[in-house]
């Protein structure tokens, strides 16, 4: 009989994590990530996240961190897992007194985004740099447990006066009505690698997105799009409704993007 792979494998720099080691993400979780989809041993837009790591890491330890690097750690982490199809994470921290990063990969099983149409309620959150993907998000799984248990999917950060900016775990793209365009909202977020994927992949394919304010009322508000969808490393799924406001799914849209993010180059890790 074959045993089947564990649920959840952990790795730091390279080595299986111990008590010891694992007092560093309890203790110091002052730090960053990135999480991708694992299939086949190769992953989407891994360039993006390999430089997402150095980029925060920079910003936040003043160290880089190797692309070369981080690419054996997963590697090493999948062959410690039984896996080639998984859900991988690199966490990056620095405790205090050390010299150099150390890098957490977890491997779970893969993900897939669910595929029906979300339902998200909007809360008055911002989140502090959120340009850099940090764990430990108080704010982002606070309200996406109140959105849970007002009955929606999900949370959609709201900066003052009703600006959106990014879901709690995704980024949110609109339909323009007239032209057919997605739209990004202009506004202080994290730049999901999904997002990018889908952005390059539109220009390639001759429709440029455009990022643009949106607001939750008023000329810029949600209810002027035609659709909505939300994305990140699991994929993208449409958007059915932001608090009152109805979206229909519109499946030319859906059919589309999934073309996009299905034609993004596929890197061996």
């Amino acid at each position: 009989m074959t045993t089947p792979p564990p649920a959840l494998h952990i790795e730091l720099d390279g080595h299986p994590a111990t008590e010891e080691t694992l007092r560093i993400p309890a203790l110091y979780g002052f730090g960053h990530f990135t999480a991708l989809q694992v299939r086949g041993g190769r992953a989407r837009g891994l360039g993006l996240h390999l430089a997402r790591l150095d980029a925060a890491n920079r910003e936040l330890f003043g160290l880089p961190v190797r692309g070369d690097r981080v690419r054996e750690l997963i590697r090493h982490a999948l062959g410690g897992a039984g896996r080639r199809d998984a859900s991988v994470r690199v966490n990056a921290y620095l405790p205090p007194g050390a010299t150099h990063t150390t890098l957490m990969v977890t491997v779970r099983e893969p993900a897939v985004m669910p595929s029906g149409a979300r339902s998200l309620m909007s809360v008055p959150y911002a989140r502090t740099a959120p340009h850099i993907k940090r764990p430990g998000e108080f704010g982002q799984t606070y309200y996406g447990m109140l959105a849970g248990r007002a009955g929606f999917d999900d949370a959609l950060l709201t900066a003052p006066g009703g600006v959106v900016t990014e879901g709690a775990i995704t980024n949110i793209g609109f339909r323009e009505r007239t032209s057919g365009s997605v739209v990004w909202p202009d506004a202080p977020a994290l730049t999901g690698i999904t997002m990018t994927l889908l952005e390059q992949g539109l220009e390639r394919a001759g429709r440029p997105s455009v990022r643009r304010p949106v607001t939750l009322a008023g000329p810029d508000g949600a209810g002027r799009f035609s659709a909505a969808f939300v994305c990140n490393s699991q994929g993208i799924a449409p958007v059915g409704r932001i608090d009152d406001t109805v979206f229909p799914v519109d499946e030319d849209l859906m059919r589309d993007l999934g073309a996009v993010y299905d034609g993004a180059p596929e890197d061996a890790v």
